[in-house]
C-alpha cells in the first residue's frame, strides 16, 4: 500500500531501540525517496514518544477502531 503524509498508521512490528511495540498509533510526517516513511508516534493524548523511518512492511493503515481505542 502506499501511504501519504499525515495519514495514520500502526506499527505491525516492535521497534524495541526506541521502545515501541507493535499496535503504536503514529502519523506519518515524511516520505523518503528510498520508499521509507517517517513517522511521529504519539501517546493517546498526544504525547510524542519518537520519529523513526519505517518501511512500508512495517505499517499498515490505521483503521478507526485503532484509533478510538
Amino acid at each position: 500500500m502506499r501511504f501519504k503524509e499525515f495519514d495514520v498508521v500502526k506499527l505491525i512490528v516492535d521497534f524495541p531501540e526506541y521502545g515501541l511495540k507493535a499496535g503504536s498509533l503514529g502519523t506519518i510526517v515524511d516520505i523518503y525517496s528510498d520508499g521509507e516513511y517517517e513517522i511521529e508516534i504519539t501517546t493517546a493524548e498526544g504525547d510524542t514518544l519518537d520519529c523513526v523511518a519505517v518501511t512500508p512492511d512495517q505499517i499498515r493503515e490505521a483503521r478507526k477502531l485503532d484509533v478510538a481505542a
